[in-house]
């Protein structure tokens, strides 16, 4: 065995932040810092939330001289116990020389009709025939349906009998928790502001919550809203390596993962056969991995049975007609961009023929937009503590049977345009994340709006591509009014990105109307100043104008090219107010300005550029690396004709550029307004901003004075 498997310390032990202190002060001993658990890993194929059990009961603790004995400790148990299935019959021999041994696997049980005995099979020790009392079967009945982690004693006692398996199941224990203080986890809760508990939840799910923006953040947590709400029928398409699956597979020993080509009646319902229940009725989440695939084969039996299921929560066995309570997931990979869906096809398109049908899809009650979500990287994993996944799993287990779905109804009201159906997918929505966010009910109005708008928007998805597929469905305005009687629209992001391309032909040109002037009434666009040209292209507009635009969080098609160079035409004095051109990318960031100033401007002009931004005050170096910064973007201005001048100002905040042509434009984030974009050259986003994810903000257009040649 290897140092590291024999308990060599964590190196780089991180710095606690201030919110880790905090998790660990309210919730002692159910918190883990969540770097351990590669830290314990190694080679062992087994679901994260089995090891965080593990750390749960020996490393939960923010001492480091406690982590580390209980670091230990796991690898001593997973060195002794954990089955490893090359070395599977290393451990049958241990079992036959000792008589009896634990060990950790992942156990399924059959029923053997012919002998009216239960019977076990270990995964990676790769023993069959095992024998399990019926009363071990009626106390963990999912070992029945796609089987369970356990601790068990094995024993051994060799026969006569050629057919009787010499391996006898001593005792077993499936790995989760078994109780926990539902009101201790509320009470905890009401000490922890609303961005302080997203960054807990985004933590427990393994993430660096500062990698991620708000809306970016609820994406990722709307993935539990399967195991916080019954019969949640949730869709997610998107890019590979997204982590689309991971949650359903490692996050919760009550969800089951299958792949999309596995799936059969017998399997997910009912075997006729033996009327033996499938696995809706024993998990709470059933998700469909590799589900996309237009050329896949699907039975179509099968998809009139879960289209019944997803309705009306019931099947069929027999003549017996039968609930449950088990929502479904359906994750699958897209090959084609956002706008080319739009434009030669709809959002759905990846999917088997079979599930491409407007009544299949009208059960779904949220579509999460996967094209959205980061590709997974190193350094996006975090390590700072966050919950120990078998306790938040079962917190949001015992919440499955709440219904928070009318929290909003003393603040707005939705549409009366919108149908029973679409209201059903946008209350469970919104009761998931209340749930999540808001289990103890105290939210303000403007956090109740954030959530409502955004299980409105995922409803909206789902009924907008519809409507491609079937024109006889009927059009939906979404949205809702507030309490003075405020109409408020909702839009998806894809649709105010991509205007021209999101409207099926016969509705084009009166919904992109619909849509400017809804989100000029909801105070979105500058009244007066949009033209139909600007909003084909949903980038800029092609002449000047004085007014305000908000950008959503995630949107793509944005450079300065179009946001600000045009109005820095013809100045030969620009001043840059931005106190925060510190780090690596925020000089980029004006590097990148200037580069579009450079090749818009006559060459034979000189341009002043003034900047006067603060420096980095966290360290020296940090200082030192800021002025190499400016000092090469400098450098690189002066090539073009471009004078930079750079002073340091401690006080400012305010972020503005303003020429002397009698420009001033007001930037809410000044120049940083791109999300992270890596370093690598075959990454068209490095190249290119309008290919980069923003984040939310602002961008103002005021009038100073006479703008001369480009009027």
């Amino acid at each position: 065995m290897s140092e590291t498997d024999r308990g060599a310390p964590i190196a780089d032990v991180p710095v606690q932040s201030e919110l880790d202190r905090k998790i660990n002060r309210q919730f002692p001993g159910v918190v883990v810092r969540k770097d351990l658990v590669k830290a314990v890993k190694g080679n062992a194929i087994v679901p994260s939330y089995v090891l965080e059990y593990l750390l749960g009961q020996y490393a939960a603790s923010d001492d480091e001289a406690t982590i580390q004995a209980g670091i230990d400790t796991v690898r001593k148990i997973l060195a002794d116990h954990y089955v490893h299935r090359n070395q599977s019959e290393l451990v049958k021999s241990t079992i036959r020389e000792r008589g009896r041994h634990r060990i950790i696997d992942k156990v399924t049980a059959t029923l053997n009709e012919k002998d009216d005995v239960y019977q076990a099979e270990f995964a990676n020790l790769g023993i069959k025939g095992v024998l399990v009392e019926p009363t071990t079967i009626k106390e963990h009945p999912k070992l029945l349906v796609g089987g369970v982690w356990c601790i068990c004693d094995i024993e051994y006692f060799h026969r006569d009998d050629e057919r009787a398996a010499p391996w006898i199941l001593g005792s077993i224990k499936p790995i989760q928790l078994s109780n926990f203080d539902f009101e201790g986890y509320l009470a905890a809760r009401r000490e922890f502001t609303s961005d302080e508990w997203i960054d807990l939840l985004v933590q427990s799910i393994g993430f660096d919550p500062e990698l991620f923006g708000r809306r970016a953040k609820l994406i990722q947590l709307v993935r539990l809203i399967p195991f916080v709400e019954r019969n949640y029928n949730l869709v997610e398409l998107g890019p590979k390596g997204t982590g689309k699956s991971h949650i359903f597979s490692e996050f919760s020993p009550h969800g089951m993962l299958i792949s999309g080509g596995e799936v059969t009646v017998p399997k997910l319902f009912v075997n006729n056969a033996n009327g033996r229940l499938g696995l809706v009725g024993y998990w709470d989440v059933v998700a469909f991995d590799e589900f996309a695939g237009k050329k896949k084969r699907t039975d179509k039996a099968l998809v009139d049975i879960m289209k019944n299921y997803m309705a009306n929560k019931t099947f069929s066995r027999g003549v017996e007609t039968l609930g449950a309570e088990a929502s479904m997931v359906f994750v699958g990979n897209t090959s084609h961009t956002v706008p080319y869906m739009l434009k030669n096809s709809d959002l759905f398109d990846e999917l088997p023929e079979s599930y491409h049908d407007s009544a299949y899809l009208d059960r779904l009650h949220h579509y999460i937009p996967g094209w959205e979500v980061d590709t997974i990287r190193g350094e996006m994993f975090s390590n700072g503590y966050g919950f120990v996944v078998d306790y938040i799993a079962e917190v949001l287990k015992s919440m499955r049977s709440l219904d928070y779905s009318d929290r909003y109804q003393q603040h707005f009201t939705l549409s009366s345009d919108i149908s029973t159906r679409d209201r059903d997918g946008i209350h469970k929505t919104f009761s998931g994340l209340m749930k999540i966010l808001y289990p103890h009910g105290e939210a303000t109005p403007e956090e109740i709006m954030e959530i409502l708008r955004f299980a409105i928007e995922g409803r909206k998805r789902v009924k907008d591509q519809i409507l491609r597929i079937d024109s006889t469905m009927a059009d939906v305005k979404f949205g809702y009014f507030d309490k003075a009687g405020t109409w408020c629209p909702v839009s998806t992001l894809e649709e105010d990105e991509y205007p021209a391309h999101y409207y099926p032909e016969s509705r084009k040109n009166d919904d992109a109307e619909d849509v400017v002037s809804e989100r000029r009434a909801g105070g979105l666009e500058p009244v007066g100043e949009l033209d139909a040209e600007r909003e084909s292209d949903c980038i800029a507009p092609p002449t000047l104008f004085a007014g305000h635009r908000e950008f959503q969080e995630n949107q793509r098609g944005v450079s300065f090219d179009t946001l600000i160079v045009p109005y820095l035409s013809g100045a030969a004095q620009i001043t840059i107010t931005d106190p925060y051109v510190r780090q690596f990318h925020q000089a980029r960031n004006l590097m990148e300005l200037i580069a579009g100033l450079a090749v818009t401007k006559d060459a034979a002009d000189e341009v002043n550029v003034k900047l006067i931004t603060s420096e980095d005050a966290e360290s020296e170096d940090r200082v030192r690396r800021q002025r190499e910064f400016l000092l090469k973007v400098k450098q690189g201005a002066a090539i073009a004709g471009i004078n930079l001048d750079v002073s340091f100002d401690a006080v400012i905040h305010d972020r503005s550029i303003v020429t002397d042509t009698g420009w001033r434009i007001n930037l809410g984030r000044g120049l940083d307004i791109f999300q992270f974009v890596t370093d690598d050259v075959f990454d068209l986003a490095t190249k290119r901003q309008e290919y980069r994810q923003v984040k939310a903000f602002g961008v103002t257009y005021v009038r100073e004075g006479s703008v001369t040649s480009h009027q």
